[in-house]
């Protein structure tokens, strides 16, 4: 995977690594849930570190998928924790590394390579643990605008995310990216509405 324009949490190595690592940015998506964004996407980098991976060296789905579940929450938890759900979070991202092991031969970006229809690769992402169909539309939109993957159909599938509003992840390239997609979703949340609307 070529490397991304994603801007999302200010931490340098933590936006480099969900720009140049394909399971990372998989996890990043997955955490984002009921925490703030930048937590989530900070997250893969602090599981990165935890594991003892070497800077710049990529996550590993077989790895992850294999460590004793126990364990692994234990790693998830430690302070700051992954999210603020550490345990079912935990679980999530060692059944989303199984699936890239079993379906993908640990290959991430096996979901979305070579596609020339971004319905496939919604369905693809929709079969991913913890992904269902707003998840697998706003990242078939970050593929498009952060990393230039563009099927011909890419904005019809991500609908509403492949339009111009800076609605969500994927309209964050930069630091103004970032803040505009802040201030449209704190507006929308003033008028009782959501990122979709």
């Amino acid at each position: 995977m070529r490397a991304g324009t994603l801007w999302v949490t200010g931490d340098a190595g933590a936006d480099a690594r969900i720009n140049t690592d394909p399971l990372a940015l998989l996890i990043g998506m997955l955490l984002d849930q009921q925490i703030p964004i930048e937590w989530a996407f900070v997250g893969p980098h602090r599981l990165a570190e935890r594991l003892g991976a070497q800077r710049g060296e990529p996550l590993d789905a077989a790895t992850i998928a294999v460590i004793d579940p126990a364990d692994f929450a234990a790693l998830v938890a430690i302070k700051p924790a992954l999210h603020r759900f550490p345990a079912s979070m935990a679980k999530r991202i060692q059944a989303l590394s199984a699936h890239i092991v079993d379906e993908y031969d640990g290959d991430a970006a096996a979901i979305w390579r070579g596609r020339r229809s971004a319905a496939v690769v919604h369905d693809r992402l929709v079969e991913v643990p913890g992904y269902g169909d707003e998840k697998a539309r706003i990242l078939v939109a970050v593929l498009a605008k952060r990393f230039g993957k563009r099927p011909s159909d890419w904005q019809a599938v991500s609908e509403p995310f492949g339009d111009d509003v800076p609605r969500s992840v994927a309209d964050m390239g930069s630091e103004a990216g970032h803040d505009s997609v802040r201030a449209w979703r704190t507006t929308q949340k003033a008028k009782g509405k959501s990122k979709a609307d």
